[in-house]
Formats: structure tokens, sequence, C-alpha cells
């Protein structure tokens, strides 16, 4: 089988092609096999107003193609040149790891995996903005 396979736990929304979708009572698996559909399960979802550190502005633009609201190849340098930026600061062997990750997946259109490497980052920023503003 091909194809994006979405595992949803109850009552979990996804984004598909513009339409909500929320899942019922029970965790189900869903296999969209319809290629470029734009998805985005809305658990993973920042919302603009949230965009206010570095690698939340990245994770955001890779959100936007997820979501059918960016051009991928329009996206592509900007989220390029956000890893590139990232990997300047974040020189730990796992973030960079994370940031080679994103930057393939952005390379090969697959920018659900960007996306998911990226989100792994936000924790670490997290860390780093709070130590920093002390």
């Amino acid at each position: 089988m091909t194809g994006l396979v979405l595992k949803l736990g109850p009552h979990e929304r996804v984004l598909i092609n513009g339409a909500v979708i929320e899942n019922g009572d029970r965790r189900s698996r869903i296999s969209v096999m319809t290629q470029n559909a734009h998805i985005l399960r809305l658990k993973d979802a920042i919302h603009p107003s949230e965009v206010n550190t570095p690698v939340r502005r990245v994770c955001y633009i890779a959100q936007l193609v997820l979501s059918g609201d960016a051009d991928p190849e329009q996206a592509r340098p900007q989220l390029l040149r956000g890893i590139e930026q990232l990997s300047q600061v974040l020189t730990d062997h796992d973030s960079r790891s994370q940031l080679s990750s994103a930057s393939a997946a952005v390379l090969a259109n697959n920018h659900y995996a960007a996306l998911k490497a990226l989100r792994t980052l936000l924790p670490r920023e997290d860390r780093l903005l709070s130590v920093g503003s002390r």
C-alpha cells in the first residue's frame, strides 16, 4: 500500500484539502491515497500568534505548505534558508541531525517529514530561550 497513513486518536482533528475532519470515539487509521493532498494534523498546528521564535517560524512555513496556504516551490527557499540559519545556532549533534533530516525532506517535497523533524527542536529552543531570559 502506498500513500500517507494517518493514525488518529479519539476525537483528533485533521485538515485535509481545506476540510476539518474529526475522528470518532475510537482510534482509527486512515490511508490517504491521493498524492499531494494538503494534510495537517491540527494537534501539530501552530497558531499564527505563536510564531514568535526562529524554530516556530520555520515550522509555520512548512505548516502553510501542508495546509495548502503556501506554494511548495515558493516556500522551498524560505524553508532551506531558515533551516540553514537554525544550523548556525543549534550546533549540537542531535539538532544538526534533525535539521539535516528537515532539509532533505524539503528537497524531496516531503513537508510533513520536514515539519516532524523541525518540531523536535521546539523543546530545545524553549529551554535555550528560557535560560537566556533569566
